[in-house]
């Protein structure tokens, strides 16, 4: 679903504000409602937890049967606006929802931050699959296309296998029935949200690196998604790979398998910098290479129409941010006249192609970021001025311009 608006002056303001659709949120249910059930669901019967107490939705969970999903956003939240966009507003979500007990937490509504703590949930969105006795059974990634989220979520629901199950399930030295099943599942699960409920922090990046090296080769998917994000974590922690030159040759296997590079896209596009970074050095002819095996890639993610306008747009961001990637600080940026037109062709795009004012909401902080990060500061500045009148919610687009100015 991705995630653009990346300069550290924006995250920093979305740190401060807990860290941080095509149409909007459905209206919530009353405390004290069940999800209305029925044979054709048109929308998500979401329920609103009374305060701080969700006693008699997990009562309510028991009673039905019916694990609980939990998703925690907030109507400013541009990547909570993209998730409305392509998963929730989705007939298969609907339908699968009916499934669940499905809650919705707006994080700035009473007493939502107690809940935010005693589910130790960090940034927007979050979105958590619990048994009715409040076990966890998964936390699913806002990164992924629809698709693999809605694959995701069945994984969890359909089976009941948590994620630590399925953790176990992995370590096992004789393989297990539903193996196949517990490597997908932690091949989606949301790593970086996971605040320490599967593994401690100092075991995260180790236990990846574990896992990426013993996936079965009948599991290459969940193979290259963990090998990708083994990488992502070592590089954000600062620490050596533990074989920089297997994780480099596993790297270019996806970047040269379509159907790899395509399941690992969120990877790819949101973690460019990181993986190229910890895959090579600057300024060096390996560095060249990958990146121009990256660009490649990115290139087909920019036009996939499988994706969403927020994931292409996000693949030509990640293009900008690895043409950046090795210039001395204070280095003014001069993007080649391609790049640059890649850039403005995919803002025009996206500017004209999303007319919901919920879904502009994800997309236009981004591509005005987007363009910020060019070195076009009077176009971005243009483009969200446009928008603020309409604007769901003006604090990203002030984000962006402050970051601007």
């Amino acid at each position: 679903m991705g995630r653009l608006v990346h300069r550290s002056v924006i995250i920093a303001a979305a740190i401060l504000m807990l860290l941080g659709c095509s149409k909007p949120a459905e209206p919530l249910a009353s405390p004290s409602a069940k999800p209305v059930e029925r044979a054709i669901a048109t929308s998500v019967a979401w329920v609103k937890p009374d305060g701080a107490n969700m006693d008699k939705i997990f009562a309510d969970a028991k009673a039905a049967n019916k694990p609980v999903f939990l998703y925690w956003g907030a109507v400013w939240c541009p990547p909570c606006n993209q998730v409305k966009a392509t998963v929730f507003n989705r007939k298969d979500f609907i339908e699968r929802s009916q499934q669940v007990v499905p809650v919705y937490l707006d994080g700035d509504n009473p007493g939502a931050q107690k809940l935010g703590a005693q589910f130790k949930v960090r940034g927007y969105p979050t979105m958590i699959v619990l048994r009715p006795d409040r076990t966890e059974l998964t936390r699913l990634p806002g990164e992924v296309d629809a698709q693999r989220y809605l694959e995701a979520l069945e994984l969890a629901v359909s089976s009941g296998l948590s994620v630590r199950d399925a953790l176990q399930t992995a370590r096992s030295a004789v393989p297990l029935s539903g193996s196949a099943q517990a490597w997908r599942q932690l091949a989606y699960y949301a790593w970086d949200q996971d605040e320490a409920q599967l593994v401690a922090v100092i075991d995260k990046t180790k236990t990846l690196h574990q896992l990426a090296n013993s996936v079965p080769a009948d599991q290459p998917g969940a193979g290259a998604r963990l090998t990708l994000k083994a990488i992502v974590a070592s590089a954000q922690e600062k620490s050596a790979l533990p074989d920089v030159d297997q994780s480099l040759k596993r790297t270019q296997q996806i970047l040269g398998d379509t159907k790899l590079a395509r399941e690992c896209s969120d990877i790819l596009v949101n973690y460019s910098a990181d993986v190229v970074g910890a895959l090579s050095k600057a300024n060096t002819q390996q560095r060249a290479v990958l990146v121009t095996h990256f660009n490649t890639v990115l290139d087909q993610l920019a036009v996939d129409a499988s994706l969403s306008h927020a994931d292409r747009l996000g693949a030509v961001y990640a293009k900008v941010v690895l043409a950046k990637l090795d210039l001395a600080p204070g280095t003014p940026f001069k993007p080649a006249e391609t790049l640059l037109s890649q850039v403005r062709n995919a803002v025009a795009t996206v500017d004209k192609a999303v007319t919901s004012n919920y879904e502009r909401q994800a997309v236009i902080p981004s591509a005005a970021d987007l363009l910020s990060e060019a070195g076009q500061i009077d176009a971005s500045d243009v483009l969200l001025n446009a928008e603020l009148p309409n604007a769901v919610s003006p604090y990203y687009h002030m984000l962006v311009l402050s970051a601007n100015a």
